[in-house]
């Protein structure tokens, strides 16, 4: 019998079970990898996102074959290659004598759903195991979640108590609660000064010309000669380990702020390689527990890191997994604007969003507050159709894979799922990005306007939102303020701040 392992993008976990000693021996397996225009063209990505994951294939590759494994990689270029997995799998099977193909659970809906229906067609027996990535289980979550999605909350501390994390003897949290979410939203003011993050140079200009060569459309900067983010497991490692030591401390009291200063500020920049599976969730938690426990970072620094990784990141997938294909049709609020077109090029005279989308254009990367907060809430408040927002966050940023980006982006960020991941819209005027930034110092519209010439968009905005949703949310008691506020506003100043904002809705591609 000779067995063909299946290794996607997203799948490069050298400690999965696959690579043990015994399995490196073994030669009868055959490992593939696979460059493919079905997967750089299924949405448009930044160019750094396509870069990233063909060099960091390409080093895992070397790295099996350095081990004594047996691999075969097809390059995007290649003449053979037929650029899709099925079509591919197929002649190999023929060709290399195939008698049995494993593949690891793929991460996204769609290659699961194509790899469940081309089983038939490949004529050889197909085992499926797991990615070895994941906390929670995918089965047990899928099923629960089906029935019905729990508050992230709840889920996050039934994890922590079956990992023993930050608890007790008795079981109960250090700290006496939770969660320590009220802590840890500081304004950063430009002190302490936030740590650079480490740039791994690597000069992939031969790679870029390869995927230019092949007709790959991508977005944004690709910094081939310089390429920044981390590529191999000896890289991931290091930037964990900078992260821990530079920027863990203050990462909880300022995760939420933003600033023109500093685009990374104390995040860890670590989802692109957790992501692709070169670090381990636990790995990470159990890296900033130490720091913990060594007494040089604080309970809430260290609940709000681990609640970020161990809570919001498996919870999204569960949500996901439970619920598509039909999770990614959902429009609850019935938005159906398109998106403005400074999304792609960052052309806008609010400095918020012209900060936000010329940093992830250059960067691929923008922190959570920026995604939700920013964009994403500039997108709820005007109405964008959802499938345009999810397609512009899954092609933007470098860590964005659909199980991830999607209930982030149609759930918590747009409320298209009408509240089955978040319990309420996250919408915010002028006022929480003043508080949270230096975004409004020297923008063209002023932040405290809500009507009038040069009023801030996002104040209009915010009351038309609520305004026109009011039947779908005025009895989410989460929103009982905003309404009670609503309400007791004067006629004229409603009928005036309706008015500014139907003006800028019709305009938005000028704003």
């Amino acid at each position: 019998m000779s067995t063909l392992r299946l290794i996607l993008g997203d799948q490069l976990n050298i400690r999965h079970s696959w690579f043990s000693q015994i399995e490196r021996e073994r030669d009868d397996v055959l490992y593939v990898l696979m460059e493919l225009r079905s997967e750089t063209d299924y949405a448009h990505h930044h160019a750094q996102k396509v870069l990233g994951i063909f060099a960091a294939m390409r080093g895992f590759a070397q790295a099996l074959q350095q081990a004594g494994c047996r691999v075969r990689y097809i390059k995007i270029g290649d003449t053979d290659n037929r650029q899709d997995f099925i079509g591919n799998l197929s002649d190999l099977i023929a060709s290399e004598q195939i008698t049995q193909l494993e593949r690891q659970q793929a991460d996204e809906y769609r290659l699961e759903s194509q790899f469940q229906a081309a089983e038939s067609e490949l004529g050889i027996l197909v085992k499926v195991v797991d990615s070895e990535h994941f906390l929670a289980d995918r089965a047990v979550i899928s099923t629960q979640f089906a029935q019905k999605i729990p508050r992230m909350e709840f889920f996050y501390r039934a994890l922590r108590k079956q990992y023993q994390i930050l608890l007790d003897a008795d079981g109960q949290p250090l700290g006496g609660q939770w969660n320590f979410d009220q802590d840890n939203r500081k304004r950063w003011t430009g002190q302490p000064a936030a740590p650079q993050w480490p740039n791994y140079a690597a000069d992939l200009r031969d790679l870029w010309g390869e995927i230019v060569s092949a007709g790959v459309k991508t977005l944004g900067q690709p910094r081939a000669e310089s390429f920044p983010w981390p590529i191999t497991r000896t890289q991931a490692k290091d930037a964990l380990s900078t992260f821990i030591a530079n920027a863990l401390p203050n990462f909880g009291a300022y995760q939420d702020a933003m600033s023109t200063a500093s685009p990374t500020l104390f995040h860890a920049g670590l989802s692109f390689a957790l992501n692709l599976k070169l670090l381990h969730p636990l790995e990470v938690i159990h890296a900033a527990l130490a720091e913990f426990a060594a007494g040089r970072v604080s309970i809430a620094t260290v609940e709000g890191f681990v609640r970020q990784i161990l809570g919001w990141r498996e919870f999204v997938r569960g949500v996901y997994w439970a619920r598509m294909p039909a999770y990614g049709q959902l429009n609850a609020l019935e938005h159906q604007r398109s998106l403005p077109s400074w999304y792609w090029n960052g052309q806008t005279k609010m400095n918020c969003l012209k900060h936000a989308i010329a940093q992830s254009l250059e960067l691929g990367y923008a922190h959570h507050i920026q995604r939700l907060m920013v964009t994403g809430n500039f997108a709820l408040l005007a109405g964008i159709l959802p499938d345009e927002v999810d397609a512009w966050y899954l092609g933007i940023y470098v860590d964005a894979f659909e199980w991830v980006e999607m209930p982030n982006t149609r759930g918590m960020s747009q409320y298209a799922d009408g509240g089955l991941l978040g319990s309420k819209p996250y919408a915010g005027s002028a006022s929480y990005i003043n508080k949270m930034s230096d975004y409004c110092k020297g923008c063209h519209y002023e932040p405290k306007q809500r009507h009038g010439e040069g009023a801030c968009p996002f104040n209009s905005l915010y009351w038309h939102f609520h305004h026109r949703h009011a039947a779908t949310l005025e009895k989410n008691p989460r929103l009982g303020m905003t309404y009670q506020t609503w309400r007791k506003m004067a006629d004229d100043e409603k009928s005036a701040t309706l008015a500014q904002a139907e003006r800028y809705l019709s305009q938005l591609d000028n704003l």
